[in-house]
């Protein structure tokens, strides 16, 4: 099965609802890109009428994980895959659309391949960017990821 924004929005229906109901959706993958999105709305405001930090965690996260487990699938093994830091940084109100992308992906496949060649886990740094319908940036987030092929 490929992975496609459709049917990873369906799965995260099932599999993450609070960032379904929250509006996050992916909009493309490629082999080193992922873009999702989410637009400010009542259900996932904070009191200061803008985008809660922690949904725009969920849309940034998604946007590196899909691309973790886009090359885990094509590696064909079983790969953990574990946050074990995160760093944000907030810019500007989020209001309106906000765009995620991560562009990490051939640091996803290194890793993936080192840690078949050695069976040792790697640690990899993915950034995303969160911009606005003007493009101007609104958040950045580090996920440090740990990733490990299962004997």
């Amino acid at each position: 099965m490929k992975i496609t924004p459709r049917k990873i929005n369906l799965f995260m229906l099932f599999k993450l609802p609070s960032a379904y109901f929250c509006g996050v959706r992916v909009l493309s993958i490629s082999e080193t890109k992922a873009t999702v999105k989410v637009r400010h709305r009542w259900i996932n405001q904070n009191p200061f009428k803008s985008l809660y930090w922690a949904v725009q965690g969920m849309a940034s996260e998604f946007a590196s994980g899909i691309l973790v487990m886009q090359e885990i699938k094509k590696a064909n093994r079983k790969i953990s895959m574990l946050v074990t830091h995160q760093e944000g940084r907030f810019t500007k109100k989020a209001i309106g659309k906000i765009v995620f992308n991560c562009s990490d992906g051939q640091l996803i496949k290194d890793a993936i391949k080192k840690s078949i060649e050695t069976g040792e886990g790697q640690i990899i740094h993915l950034k995303t960017d969160g911009f606005d319908a003007d493009g101007d940036v609104v958040s950045q987030f580090i996920y440090e990821w740990s990733l490990k092929v299962k004997q």
